[in-house]
């Protein structure tokens, strides 16, 4: 079953029957005509039973003797099926703020993630009827979705290209919400937003891999640096045979090794003078 609507009328329809109900029966009473007046009393008191309150973002679910009814989710006073149940549930969005989670990811290194699931209820009669708690079913279902996604993918990409969870965060979030919908939808809960709130490394491993990114870093720069050097030297060869001053090959190595040394060493170089011949 889905949620339906529940049959219902205004609210202030059941306060006037309940002030007229029982308006006659006290006057009655008075009167001496007890029946009448007491089977208007009880009218008048059936009829205030059977009124509600709705409050903005929020649903009544109604029952009668085990029967569900429908659901009334429009806010304000209305008059019910007399001698049935409510049941009030918040339609307000909420946030759920997962535990910090040890898992492995697809490489088996031990991570540490979080992550927040932005969620509302659509459907009332699925969140009561077809879960114990919706609550906290969204609770372990984020956790084992969390789970799941965390160990598809490595923590990052050093070598290879393709998704990681630290370089693809809106990618990652993404398929976590869309298996979040598809876990959740039995408990009638729709996922508005998930996102990583926290990535590491289990501090077990956390220095030794903290190392490994500080040696790709270095590697990368240095490529970059020597790239841009052999570029430099290129150019700095062929501005100086343009302008006509044409080098043999011995001093045109001793000059690129000279250049490559002074722009590519991580220190300054140290200029050395030489007066002679190279031969």
């Amino acid at each position: 079953m889905k949620e339906t609507n529940a049959w219902s009328l205004n609210g202030f329809l059941g306060l006037l029957l309940f002030i007229i109900g029982g308006g006659l029966g006290v006057f009655l009473l008075t009167q001496e005509q007890i029946l009448p007046g007491i089977i208007l009393i009880i009218l008048g008191l059936i009829f205030v039973s059977t009124i509600t309150a709705v409050n903005p973002n929020e649903a009544s679910v109604i029952t009668f003797f085990g029967s569900y009814l429908g659901t009334i989710r429009k806010s304000g006073l209305w008059l019910i099926v007399p001698f049935s149940s409510r049941k009030k549930i918040s339609l307000r969005v909420r946030n759920f703020n997962s535990v910090k989670l040890k898992v492995n990811d697809i490489e088996g290194n031990p991570i540490e993630i979080a992550a927040v699931i932005v969620f509302k209820v659509v459907d009332t009669y699925k969140a009561l009827f077809d879960v114990d708690s919706y609550e906290k079913f969204v609770e372990i279902q984020s956790e084992t979705a969390l789970r799941h996604v965390a160990s598809k993918y490595p923590y990052d990409r050093f070598e290879s290209d393709g998704y990681s969870l630290r370089g693809n965060a809106d990618e990652v979030a993404a398929e976590l919400s869309l298996e979040l919908q598809q876990r959740l939808s039995v408990a009638g809960v729709e996922v508005i937003e998930s996102r990583l709130t926290h990535l590491a490394y289990s501090t077990e491993i956390a220095s030794a891999m903290l190392q490994r990114q500080q040696a790709s870093a270095i590697l990368s720069a240095r490529q970059i640096i020597v790239d841009g050097a052999v570029g430099m030297v290129q150019m700095a060869i062929a501005r100086l045979e343009s302008e006509g001053l044409h080098l043999d090959e011995e001093r045109k190595a001793a000059m690129i090794n000279n250049l490559l040394v002074a722009i590519v060493s991580d220190r300054s170089a140290s200029p050395v003078i030489n007066t002679g011949s190279l031969y």
